[in-house]
């Protein structure tokens, strides 16, 4: 046990447990995280580009599509480079400066993530269900004012809820996880507070619960619209509006992985299993953003190729 323990200083550090002894493997483990991380950079920036290329693309809706690409390199950025700098370490140790920073990328991007799909949801009602005031209400520099605000909202809210855990004294130093979890750390901390379960409760609300409530209300919204328009109309709402009703999808699926507790379910679930499971959000959604709007979106598809292959 760490000999600091009930100090809550810089240099306390915590053991992340999760990672135990894969031997040889290590190195197999290594190539294909790296790969991964670097695929993700890699479709994510493709798409950047190809929206900062093409001036036919600088519409509100691909703006908004790039802001939710950078948030994907910056969720990968605060797991992928950890797993990869502890997977030759026989300690696997983190200090507690270390473990907030990378709690704030984590839990920030994820409420950025949410925010920015409600922010797409709110320019697709505006797009199909009043067209005429659209190129008003949604002007390029209130875009760029909506992307800041997501930022700063999402920043604060974490700040919000769990400043507090970087004042904590702990009685433990093992997280049983691969990466920092503030459900954990609360866990090690020597007494726990009502003020650490309502700060969940709030980051929830605030980052998750209302920007699906807006979503919700969005989708409802273009639904009845869709139900009076013709076919074609029909047709275009389904494919612009498909990838982020995916996106939605996979994140709440991500937020039930994530929820669930294994400490009951260890005996029938193993650690690998458990271990993805745990990030499986920073897994899948990264590389299904640039995948579903770059394979679904004509424009973006029309874009690309015309990146690619030097056609005018």
């Amino acid at each position: 046990i760490n000999q600091k323990m009930g100090n809550s200083s810089e240099s306390f550090s915590f053991v992340l447990a999760a990672y135990g002894n894969v031997g040889a493997l290590k190195y197999m483990y290594f190539v294909m995280i790296l790969f991964w991380y670097l695929f993700i950079c890699v479709a994510n920036t493709v798409l950047i580009v190809v929206i900062r290329v093409d001036r036919r693309l600088h519409e509100p809706m691909y703006i908004l599509l790039c802001n939710l690409c950078v948030n994907e390199i910056n969720s990968s950025t605060s797991l992928y480079p950890l797993l990869l700098s502890q997977m030759f370490s026989d300690i696997h140790g983190i200090t507690l400066t270390w473990c907030f920073l990378q709690m704030s990328c984590m839990y920030t991007s994820a409420s950025v993530e949410f925010c920015s799909l409600a922010a797409m949801a709110y320019d697709r009602y505006i797009a199909i269900c009043h067209p005429f005031s659209y190129n008003v209400i949604m002007n390029t520099e209130r875009v760029f004012l909506l992307i800041l605000l997501v930022w700063i909202f999402s920043f604060v809210s974490f700040l919000l809820s769990y400043s507090f855990i970087y004042s904590l004294k702990f009685c433990g130093d093992i997280i049983d996880n691969v990466y920092c979890d503030h459900q954990l750390i609360i866990r090690l901390s020597c007494s726990v507070s009502i003020q650490s379960s309502l700060s969940i409760i709030f980051f929830v609300i605030m980052s998750i619960l209302l920007p699906f409530t807006l979503i919700s209300v969005s989708y409802l919204k273009i639904l009845a619209v869709c139900r009076k328009t013709s076919t074609e109309n029909k047709q275009k709402a389904v494919t612009t509006c498909t990838p982020q009703i995916v996106s939605v999808s996979n994140l709440f699926i991500g937020c039930i992985c994530y929820s669930i507790d294994f400490r009951f379910l260890v005996a029938q679930v193993p650690d690998e299993v458990r271990i993805i499971l745990a990030i499986y959000l920073l897994i899948c959604q990264p590389i299904l953003t640039p995948f579903m709007y770059g394979f679904n979106l004509p424009k973006i598809r029309q874009s690309c190729k015309m990146l690619l292959f030097k056609r005018k």
